[in-house]
């Protein structure tokens, strides 16, 4: 993409501002040759008359905003594009969020879970209403704790309700919140069925459960990672996949369906003891493989290592995800400012020298 912040369709019409120039010439000829007609009157009252007073800077502004009008028009003619602040198309989030054991962890206070869960209503408060959201809790098992809605409410209910479980099953989290994207478009049976390795058993609904609507998923052509723009994927946890759907594949699905997944670090990257009803495990947080999740899907990766960090991550994900950047044709603009122009330099001729021009 090119860099410049203003670019041209038809950059072919910009060789028509050398008209610019020629315009000026034109105007400073037409003043010179008023200034030698006038000089040919015998009285010296008929010249200033004529001429009017010196230095008379009004007579200069309505041909001045003339050319500009006639710059505006030339520079609309080439179809200028620039990348501006647009209302996002964004329609659906979906939050993955990590409720395994080790989000117990005090390191971001209270601790991690409740840090995450304070963050999430936040986050939920700053957007606007017209937007729904989906939520996914994983552990050992991917599970949906709230289909998609626009009932604030019922979103604070089900983060509310969020029970730590064991195990971390990070690709597993994003193939169901896919699947909450398009549904009956993505067979989770095909992607997880037979590699459960698992341990502690399903909580809830989980990933690798057969759907209730038997038969293959519709078939779907590959599209270019993050073209898709009605849905976007939050996954925020603080550890490293442990079981479940391979979190690279995972990645890889969502990038074939055009979806960005941004990824929400929490904890520790070199790892922390926790323990629990007498275990004890080292969790550590898996950056590459986030960031690699990000990358892949054209999102983008955050590091949160306190509750005021994942706060501010929340707010500009916020942010990120009502507005975007977008190259947009200006020339309607263009044509406007030119239109305005006319207008003005017409009136300030008649008010002042009640003549246009």
């Amino acid at each position: 993409m090119n860099n410049l912040p203003v670019t041209f369709i038809w950059p072919q019409f910009l060789w028509l501002l050398l008209l610019l120039p020629v315009l000026v010439l034109l105007y400073w000829w037409l003043l010179r040759r008023r200034r030698q007609t006038a000089l040919r009157y015998a009285s010296l009252s008929i010249v200033r008359e004529a001429m009017g007073r010196g230095g008379n800077w009004r007579r200069h502004v309505p041909p001045v905003l003339l050319l500009l009008a006639f710059a505006a028009m030339l520079l609309a003619a080439a179809r200028p594009m620039a990348t501006i602040l647009l209302p996002s198309t964004q329609q659906t989030i979906i939050l993955a969020m990590d409720v395994s054991g080790s989000m117990r962890a005090t390191d971001v206070e209270p601790n991690r879970l409740v840090a995450s869960q304070n963050a999430a209503k936040a986050f939920l408060a700053e957007l606007p209403r017209h937007v729904k959201v989906g939520i996914v809790a994983f552990a050992g098992s991917a599970q949906v704790v709230q289909p998609v809605t626009l009932s604030r409410e019922d979103l604070h209910a089900a983060i509310d309700k969020f029970q730590m479980q064991r195990a971390t099953a990070i690709g597993s989290a994003i193939v169901v919140a896919l699947s909450e994207i398009f549904p009956g478009q993505v067979d989770l049976a095909s992607v997880t069925w037979g590699r459960r390795n698992d341990p502690f058993g399903p909580q809830g609904r989980p990933i690798d459960q057969q759907p209730a609507v038997q038969g293959e998923a519709k078939p779907f052509e590959p599209v270019p990672p993050g073209s898709y723009s009605s849905a976007a994927i939050i996954l925020l946890t603080d550890g490293q996949r442990t079981t479940g759907v391979d979190t690279q594949e995972a990645a890889k699905m969502a990038a074939d369906r055009g979806v960005k997944v941004y990824t929400v670090g929490v904890g520790t990257v070199d790892g922390e003891v926790i323990g629990f009803e007498g275990w004890s495990m080292r969790v550590r947080l898996d950056e590459d493989s986030l960031k690699e999740v990000a990358r892949a899907t054209q999102g983008e990766y955050f590091y949160a290592g306190t509750a005021d960090n994942l706060k501010k991550v929340y707010e500009s994900l916020s942010t990120r995800l009502t507005v975007e950047k977008k190259d947009t044709e200006v020339s309607g603009l263009l044509a406007l400012v030119a239109a305005v122009l006319v207008l003005l330099s017409a009136g300030l001729s008649l008010f002042w020298f009640q003549r246009v021009l």
